[in-house]
């Protein structure tokens, strides 16, 4: 029996044993019904909007503030603290209504003096922020009176109501203050919903909502978010009434979540995530430059094995930037399907080849390097052990590194102190990527950290920023996807399912092309207990 069937067999063993004490279990442990309690993996680092560069200081963080602009639940832009916008017929000027009477949550109204001092604090040089390309195009930004702001840009920017979803902060706390600080980022005022109560480092984050809430006080009085940095952990917290919701892995949701016991207890959703998980690499490696090289590696990894075995079946093949659901996929787009033996002929044509060892050799220095995985992530932890044999069976030796998160982001991946990374891009709904790939994008902080550069891909971004007509912005994403298949910056591995799962007691929850968490300051819980479970 292979090492890889091996552990899969001890892990579907493991799944069985907790199915089965799943299925005996005892109603859950509901001490706060109006609380609901979330499980985060890893915990939060900075909570101001444009700093939060992470899933769960981004989580929180949108909790506490608002934007311009948001979202609906069909992905289409509506206001939020802007109730209304004119845009210029050139689309160089956009007027921004703000809602008057909208209070920080000490009590202090929000103005157009706050939306300029976001903007200023964004695209200031001193600051570590990977969204300041958001707001290069802009000329200026200015108050007309207390309620509008005037944006103007030097060039037609198409997402430019999008990038005007950025939370805004408080001009009369932060001014002349040093925003990088700790102090400030963990201590927000926002106009959001929900205000920080209690914030525990690696246990737990605890909000309370806000009664002065401009779209009404949330029903739900707490939002609690607790540092599990286990899924099995988090699962049996779960069932005992630990957390309220979670996003189950594919073996939790095949083997465990069709019981009586969470049919009763347990509403469960399935839909397919907008953002996906790859093998990056640090292109600065000499070995990792030569696209050659990365074509082979991709050719060597058996993308269904991982989907069947660590997904099972909850997902489908990535080929490349944009998921099948966006508008800028490229239909039938050509992949880089599992094929050992034209890897092997790739990596002769770079000068890679077999030596005594039964390892690839270059110069006499055998092809071996590290691939870093977060802690607690089970699926991108199992992901490396499959790319691992594979890789095995072309000659190349790979060691694989647990990290915990907040160490893995800022203190390898900012410092570009990596070989190689399995990570995931949770991706915005406009297609524009230039954070993610254009070439200046590559400080510490930014979003390019494995430093790709290809000077068709900058022009291509440039160029889909200033298109406004959607026909033509999907030729120039078609071709960017094409060119990603052919470079290979990452091994492009899989678009997973998301399989989050909520106690029945909340009410209101609506999936939606967006989600179910577009609403939530709408969702509630019955007074009546004897009402949770209908």
């Amino acid at each position: 029996m292979t090492d890889k069937k091996l552990i899969a067999r001890c892990f579907l063993l493991i799944s069985f044993l907790v199915f089965s004490l799943f299925a005996c279990s005892r109603e859950p442990d509901i001490k706060n019904p109006n609380t609901i309690t979330v499980g985060f993996l890893a915990d939060a680092k900075r909570l101001l909007p444009f700093l939060a560069s992470d899933s769960a200081s981004g989580e929180i963080s949108g909790h506490i503030y608002n934007g311009l602009t948001k979202y609906d639940k069909d992905i289409k832009i509506t206001g939020d603290l802007a109730e209304s916008w004119d845009i210029s017929p050139d689309g160089l000027k956009i007027n921004f209504h703000l809602r008057k009477g909208v209070k920080w949550s000490d009590g202090v109204e929000f103005t157009a003096d706050d939306v300029i001092f976001t903007y200023q604090k964004i695209i200031d040089p001193k600051i570590p922020t990977p969204y300041s390309s958001n707001y290069g195009p802009v000329e200026k930004v200015e108050a007309i009176d207390k309620y509008t702001v005037k944006v103007v840009y030097k060039e037609p920017y198409a997402p430019a109501l999008e990038s005007w979803g950025m939370g805004i902060i408080p001009k009369h706390i932060l001014e002349e203050k040093d925003i990088t600080s700790e102090i400030y980022n963990r201590n927000p005022i926002g106009t959001g919903p929900y205000t920080l109560k209690e914030w525990v480092t690696g246990q737990k984050i605890v909000l309370d909502a806000f009664d002065g809430y401009f779209e009404d006080r949330p029903k739900i009085n707490r939002f609690s978010a607790r540092i599990i940095p286990d899924t099995a952990t988090m699962f049996l917290e779960l069932k005992f009434g630990g957390i309220d919701f979670m996003g189950l892995t594919p073996p939790q949701f095949k083997l465990q979540a069709h019981s009586e016991f969470f049919n009763k207890y347990f509403q469960k959703f399935r839909y397919s995530a907008f953002g996906y998980t790859y093998l990056g690499y640090n292109l600065l490696d000499p070995r990792f430059s030569d696209k050659r090289v990365r074509q082979a590696l991709t050719y060597s990894i058996n993308k269904k094995d991982i989907i069947d075995g660590v997904l099972l079946g909850y997902g489908i093949p990535c080929t490349g930037p944009f998921p099948p659901e966006s508008w800028a996929y490229k239909p039938g787009i050509k992949d880089l399907e599992y094929n050992p033996e034209k890897a092997q002929m790739i990596f002769a044509q770079a000068g890679w080849k077999k030596g005594k060892s039964g390892f690839l050799e270059k110069d006499g220095k055998p092809f071996s390097f590290t691939v870093l995985v977060n802690q607690g992530n089970e699926a991108r932890l199992k992901t490396a052990q499959i790319i691992k044999e594979n890789l095995k069976k072309v000659g190349i030796d790979i060691n694989i590194r647990v990290l915990e998160w907040q160490a893995m982001l800022h203190e390898f991946i900012d410092k570009k102190r990596f070989e190689a990374v399995i990570m995931g891009w949770a991706l915005s709904r406009d297609p524009d990527a230039y954070d993610i790939w254009h070439s200046s994008k590559t400080k510490e902080g930014e979003f390019n950290f494995i430093s790709y550069k290809n000077e068709e891909v900058d022009r291509l971004l440039l160029l889909g920023r200033k298109t406004f007509d959607i026909e033509k912005r999907k030729k120039i994403y078609h071709r960017m996807h094409e060119i990603l298949v052919e470079d290979q910056p990452y091994t492009f591995l899989y678009i997973p399912d998301a399989l989050p799962v909520l106690h029945k007691r909340f009410k209101g929850v609506e999936k939606a092309p967006l989600g179910i968490w577009y609403d939530f300051i709408h969702w509630y819980v019955p007074k009546m207990k004897n009402e949770w479970y209908r």
